[in-house]
């Protein structure tokens, strides 16, 4: 490339990356509000667990020592309180680093990534990145579809991604319908179960993936401790995944990909599963009301299992005009644009008395 200022030669980038938009993270600050209610990206109102930040903070003393490679103790309590082998463990910089290093294993140029329609933006910018082509697969009723995935599947297929539940509506596949995806993909072909918010989910036909991953030699589940565990800014997720998965990932990995802060304040967060369970019991009773309370205003609220939902508006109201209100009040929502149902608006589950003050100005916008 001809740089037109200077007419010297410039380093180009490769075709599949300059084809990408960059990841547009929810909105996080309004003008002239010092401290909004940010609604915009399903973190957790509730926050970490006081043994986590303990954890973290006595991490201080040892910041000029690398982190365990390993992952030797946060691996080893997952196992212990989720059941799993820890060998089978791997964490990472998020899931998001995980679901990149996945296909980065095992996808390259010309072949093909099914995705989900409602799963993670970066997954496919990552299956792009690696000049895969990538066939997405439509959530008609609004969660992953099987007999849709299952109709993407090719020779060609190398990878196939669901999130469970997706986002940004909140929806799972059922597990009888995971099974039957699972039993109908080609044996070669890598299932990426996304689990970042299966935490939130009791329900009890609900498999979030770690099933499959013990009895099957081509399934991945992924998941963080950024949701339910409240550790967003600590960027640590994990994967349960076969040896050989496990294997081809490893020889990527950076060596040091999971920070000594992040390692030790996720494993005090996963062993504190008090905390966890006052998390996801507050979470599922505010969804109820929440339901109850904009429903009986004239908005409709879509169901969802996460830490989330969506909202449509009665009318001719719009999720931007709603959102323009909720700013004006501090209150910072997210609209769905695109990737997800048209006309909606996500908001993420506060506390309750954040919860109020939501409700409070979605009831005046919509003059209920």
């Amino acid at each position: 490339m001809i740089d037109d200022r200077t007419g010297t030669r410039r380093p180009v980038p490769l075709a599949s990356i300059r084809s990408l938009a960059p990841y547009r993270q929810g909105k996080a600050k309004l003008d002239d509000v010092a401290q909004p209610l940010k609604l915009s990206s399903n973190e957790s109102m509730i926050g970490p667990s006081e043994k986590a930040i303990a954890a973290y903070r006595d991490c201080g003393a040892r910041l000029a020592l690398y982190p365990d490679g390993s992952q030797a103790a946060l691996r080893t309590a997952i196992g212990r309180v989720h059941g799993l082998d820890p060998d089978l463990i791997l964490c990472g910089n998020g899931s998001d680093e995980l679901i990149q290093l996945v296909i980065r294993s095992y996808a390259g140029q010309g072949d093909d990534v099914v995705i989900s329609q409602n799963s993670f933006a970066m997954a496919f910018v990552h299956a792009i990145a690696q000049g895969a082509n990538v066939i997405t697969a439509p959530e008609a009723e609004m969660r992953p579809d099987a007999d849709a995935i299952l109709a993407a599947v090719s020779p060609r297929t190398k990878v196939v991604i669901l999130a469970s539940p997706n986002n940004p509506i909140g929806q799972y596949i059922p597990r009888d319908e995971l099974l039957r995806l699972h039993r109908n993909l080609p044996s070669d072909v890598v299932l990426l179960i996304d689990g970042a918010y299966a935490d939130y989910v009791d329900e009890p036909d609900f498999e979030a993936g770690d099933g499959l991953v013990h009895r099957q030699g081509n399934v991945v589940m992924t998941r963080t401790f950024s949701k339910l565990y409240g550790l967003a800014g600590l960027r640590i997720g994990w994967m349960y995944a076969p040896e050989e998965v496990i294997d081809s990932v490893q020889r990527i990995r950076t060596p040091f990909n999971a920070n000594a802060a992040a390692l030790a304040a996720a494993e005090a967060a996963v062993c504190d599963t008090g905390h966890a369970e006052m998390v996801r019991r507050e979470n599922k009773a505010e969804l109820a009301r929440i339901a109850e309370r904009v429903e009986k205003a004239g908005m409709r609220f879509i169901p969802s299992v996460a830490n989330f939902y969506l909202l449509r508006f009665p009318n001719g109201l719009t999720p931007d005009a709603a959102a323009r209100h909720l700013e004006a009040r501090g209150i910072i929502p997210r609209p769905v644009n695109a990737g997800g149902p048209a006309e909606v608006l996500r908001i993420t589950v506060g506390r309750p008395e954040q919860n109020d003050r939501v409700i409070a100005a979605l009831t005046e916008f919509v003059g209920a």
